[in-house]
C-alpha cells in the first residue's frame, strides 16, 4: 500500500516526531512523574488518531480501518515491554533521569536496523 513517496514521508514524519520529542521536550534529563508520562500518552495517541483521521480523508475507510486496527493490537501488545524495560532498568541500575533518553535511542536504534535488515524484492 502506498507509494515510495508516501513511505518516505511517513519515515520523515516518524524521525520528525523523535527529534522534536527528545530534542524540544525532553532536552534536559529529569525523572518522568506520573502525570507528565499520562500526559505525553495522551499527546501521543491524540497525534496518531489525527494520522489516522488523515489516513480516512485521503485513502478511505479501508486504509484506516486497517491503521486503526494495527494501532489498537500494537498498544496491547506493547504492555509487555513495559514489565522488560522496568527488570532491565533495575538490572543496570539506570538512574530514572536516564531512561526516557535510553528509550529514544533505543527506538531510534531498532528503526535503523530494521530498515537495514530489509532486502529488495
Amino acid at each position: 500500500m502506498g507509494t515510495p513517496g508516501l513511505w518516505i514521508g511517513f519515515n520523515a514524519l516518524v524521525l520528525l516526531m523523535l527529534a522534536v520529542d527528545l530534542g524540544l521536550f525532553h532536552r534536559r534529563a529529569h525523572p518522568l512523574k506520573l502525570g507528565e508520562a499520562a500526559a505525553w500518552s495522551v499527546v501521543w495517541v491524540a497525534a496518531s488518531l489525527a494520522f489516522n483521521l488523515g489516513l480516512l480523508h485521503w485513502h478511505g475507510r479501508a486504509a484506516a480501518l486497517d491503521f486503526f486496527t494495527g494501532y489498537l493490537i500494537e498498544k496491547s501488545l506493547s504492555v509487555d515491554n513495559l514489565f522488560v524495560f522496568v527488570l532491565l532498568f533495575r538490572s543496570f541500575a539506570v538512574e530514572p533521569r536516564n531512561q526516557h533518553r535510553l528509550l529514544y535511542w533505543g527506538i531510534l536504534g531498532a528503526l535503523v536496523i530494521a530498515r537495514s535488515g530489509r532486502t529488495k524484492e
